[in-house]
């Protein structure tokens, strides 16, 4: 989909790797800079899990068909060889921090005179703008956190619980993939590039904000509560008697009332009139979840998934990673790749969230080693032989070395 477009990512971590990773698996020319020592997240299995581990599948689905590059940019000459890559590249992705950008002379503005239709994408933890602009923000901190959408999940009176990994960064690389994609329609109609800001904190707002606007307009929100206590009594967690967790799934305003009670066979509660509406469901709430585990513990999973699905009923089996592998429908959605290796081998990884008809969206290639394309790609932009081995000796390249 994408084949034609050539990205240049200076970033590290996840949220704006997984920006650019999208877009490799679209097809884009994705160039990866890392510092001399490589993206941190390439160790990320290095102390706890060592040998026993060799891949590292957190690090393969956001760099995954790449192309990598190892500069040091914290000298001049290196900065330098930056600004000569972006010279007729499409797309600039970075999550550098904006003060250190504008230093270094790799900000939008600067980038900007050099290649006018560029599209120059920002990934930051907490906005370009206002005191926390340079702030370090992992996901955790900037989009569960900050956001209120960790305040929010959590019950009254519970602790809060982290984010698992890269949960955040991965919804804001595919908001940021999506700006990316509208900056370049707009750059192929006008010849200019835009500045596309993504963040986390934004991200994270956007994620919590039905909840959140309706704070917003109204100054009051129910939290999550215990299953016990749930505002909508019958859009729970429920489970079976083979041990086996499901969600049902009751639409707002609760009109498949009737289909819920025909379904789990508690027609007798539809006369009931702690039951009779909406507000008196939930009002006396944790007496229809009581009636309603009763019920669901006497049928196993298969038996409860024929009756809910015969009335049309919104629900799923609460999954495990090792079922959801084994599941059927995920393979039919595409849910599911296979991750390349250099050695010509492969393992199930993730697909990024789209696909297009008949065109591929697998992994287009193995994660690259660090440096491993640093002296083609600089010997493709004129760098000479002579030049490349001072820049080596100088410890402003590294190539990769098998």
């Amino acid at each position: 989909m994408l084949e034609g477009i050539k990205v240049i990512e200076m970033a590290t971590y996840i949220a704006a790797p997984a920006a650019a990773g999208i877009l490799a698996d679209w097809g884009a020319d994705v160039i990866k800079i890392e510092p001399l020592g490589g993206c941190p997240m390439r160790n990320f299995f290095a102390t706890a899990m060592t040998d026993d581990y060799p891949d590292n599948p957190v690090f393969a689905i956001d760099n995954r068909g790449k192309r990598a590059v190892s500069i040091n940019t914290s000298t001049e000459e290196g900065r330098d060889l930056v600004r000569q890559m972006v010279a007729d590249a499409d797309v600039f992705v970075t999550n550098v921090r904006p003060s250190q950008l504008e230093n270094q002379g790799l900000d939008f503005d600067t980038l900007h005179k050099i290649n006018p239709k560029m599209v120059y994408a920002s990934v930051t933890g907490f906005g370009l703008e206002g005191d926390e602009r340079d702030k370090p923000g992992f996901d955790t901190a900037a989009f569960w956190a900050k956001s209120g959408i960790g305040w929010m999940m959590t019950p009254k009176g519970a602790s809060p619980v982290p984010l698992r990994v890269g949960v955040g960064d991965h919804v804001t690389g595919i908001s940021t993939a999506t700006g990316i994609l509208a900056a370049l329609l707009k750059a192929r109609e006008s010849g200019k590039g835009t500045l596309v800001e993504g963040s986390l904190v934004r991200s994270g707002a956007y994620a919590v904000g039905s909840d959140f606007g309706t704070y917003m307009r109204y100054g009051r929100i129910a939290r999550s509560r215990p299953r016990e206590e749930a505002v909508v009594p019958t859009s729970n967690f429920f489970r079976t008697s083979d041990d086996h967790w499901l969600f049902l799934n009751s639409r707002p305003g609760e009109p498949d009332w009737p289909e819920i009670v025909r379904a789990v066979g508690l027609e007798h509660l539809e006369g009931d009139e702690r039951f009779a509406s909406f507000r008196a469901r939930r009002k006396n709430g944790a007496a229809l979840v009581e009636a309603m585990d009763a019920i669901f513990a006497t049928q196993t999973l298969a038996e409860w998934g024929a009756r809910l699905d015969a009335e049309g009923l919104i629900w799923s089996p609460v999954q495990s990673f090792e079922q959801a592998l084994d599941d059927p429908q995920l393979r039919a959605a595409g849910v599911i790749v296979d991750m390349p290796k250099t050695d010509g081998t492969s393992y199930p990884a993730p697909a990024s969230p789209i696909r297009f008809g008949d065109e591929s969206t697998d992994p287009k290639g193995p994660i690259p080693e660090i440096g491993q394309h640093t002296l083609s790609i600089l010997g493709d932009m004129g760098v000479d032989q002579e030049a490349l081995s001072d820049l080596l000796e100088k410890k402003i390249i590294r190539q990769h070395q098998d």
